[in-house]
């Protein structure tokens, strides 16, 4: 079974991959699912020999396939000289440990996968706090004996001291402690990043958050506006840890531009669970940015992950980007549009929602950036008011101030003063005031 640390075997191992296709409706294309399955395993150096789908009628409780599926199986582990079956589902510790049995290879299911890939890519101790909590949190329900390293001396000695803690008591109070240890931890993350974003509420800047399917081009986005240098490859969770940096907008003094861990399908509850004081970032920002690879089949499938993992933490989306209510404006860009004929990107046109700010660019060349930040900045002082200010001609530090801080649409001299036209939101209004 998966290993409470990380699987340094699996690095090159030869894996075979099964997806059991339950038949749900609005599930993803069983290709896809394997083609994605594949970069998974790639993403933490795993050797895919072969790949299977197999559609499952009813759920066997003691291995999710089929016994015929099952043997289909062992014969190309054994054909193709495998160690690894990755079952790209969720399987209980029952049935993990029947098909190692039966299989006589290690098996891991796609959480156990997907933790092991985020284990490997934490590059903050908030990050690999998180990431022990998701892990240990999934170890508790299929304890395993390679635990015995934490194991503390047991009382007495002989048949005198009877056999103290079993394994099991053992691993679950280890597994248990260890828990709430990182709980406290992360909640002190939780504070100091609610501290920061206190700050950052203070000071007038408007948080712009990426999000989206992992791969599907955040961080080459995000490199091309702040010119930061996070790590950008044609891979499943290139980067975990989220990024920030200031970026300027028209009518915008600043923004803070925050490139945020990539979302997949069936994304394992205990990562959610961990990862929320990351992904509260995303929660307070004052827009959201949806960065869609249109480039991918499954595009819209994608799409629709990324929008229910937000729905589950609880955001409600603009995607009218009306303005108004407590619901945080949404952008859609849709990436990869270089890669695209001219007849698809006709028909994606023709295709787009109405009711949405759709923006096709690519973060790769830099087609359609320009539109995208315009939009972003037109989203961002939805809800400002105009203002009709007059200053004298020689107070130059106000009247900048409102070039700097507002959108200045219109500006004409009346004699020894300066009329100025500008739009500014109530917090920056209030702020002028007070210079």
């Amino acid at each position: 079974m998966t290993d409470p640390q990380t699987l340094e075997f699996a690095r090159g191992a030869r894996a075979v991959i099964a997806y059991p296709d339950l038949g749900r409706r609005g599930s993803v294309d069983a290709d896809a699912r394997l083609e994605e399955a594949r970069g998974l395993a790639l993403a933490i150096g795993i050797q895919v020999c072969a790949a299977h789908a197999f559609r499952i009628r009813t759920a066997r409780p003691a291995t999710l396939f089929g016994g015929g599926q099952v043997e289909i199986i062992a014969h190309s582990l054994e054909d193709q000289k495998a160690e690894l079956l990755i079952v790209d589902g969720s399987l209980s510790a029952i049935q993990q440990r029947n098909l190692e049995e039966r299989l006589k290879v290690k098996v891991i299911d796609r959480t156990g996968l997907i933790l092991e890939i985020f284990g490997e890519r934490a590059a903050t101790a908030e990050g690999r706090l998180q990431v022990e909590l998701a892990h240990l949190d999934y170890q508790a329900g299929r304890l395993v004996r390679s635990w015995t390293h934490l194991e503390r001396q047991r009382g007495g000695f002989g048949f005198l001291g009877g056999p103290g803690e079993t394994q099991i008591e053992a691993d679950r109070r280890m597994i248990r402690d260890r828990m709430a240890k990182l709980r406290r931890e992360l909640e002190q993350v939780k504070r100091t990043r609610g501290l920061h974003r206190e700050r950052r509420q203070k000071a007038p800047w408007p948080v712009i958050a990426l999000v989206g399917y992992t791969n599907a081009g955040k961080s080459t986005l995000f490199n091309r506006l702040t010119n930061a240098g996070v790590m950008a490859e044609d891979l499943l969770f290139a980067t975990l840890d989220p990024t920030m940096r200031a970026i300027r907008l028209d009518g915008v003094e600043k923004v803070i531009l925050s490139d945020t861990v990539g979302f997949v399908s069936d994304l394992p509850t205990e990562l959610v669970a961990a990862f929320r004081a990351t992904l509260e970032e995303v929660l307070s920002a004052d827009l959201i940015i949806h960065v869609r690879d249109m480039s991918h089949p499954e595009a819209d499938m994608q799409a629709q992950s990324v929008e229910t993992i937000l729905a589950d933490l609880g955001m409600e989306l603009d995607p009218v980007l009306a303005g108004e209510g407590l619901a945080v404006p949404l952008i859609e860009a849709w990436n990869k549009w270089d890669v695209l004929d001219e007849e698809t990107r006709d028909r994606l046109i023709a295709t787009a929602p109405r009711d949405r700010t759709v923006c096709p660019m690519s973060a790769l060349t830099g087609e359609g950036v320009g539109d995208l930040l315009r939009a972003a900045s037109q989203a961002l002082v939805i809800g400002h008011r105009v203002h009709d200010v007059t200053l004298p001609r020689h107070d130059g530090q106000r009247i900048a101030w409102l070039h700097q801080h507002g959108e200045v649409l219109e500006s004409r001299e009346q004699g020894d003063d300066m009329a100025l036209l500008v739009r500014l939101s109530d917090k920056d209004w209030g702020r002028f005031q007070a210079l």
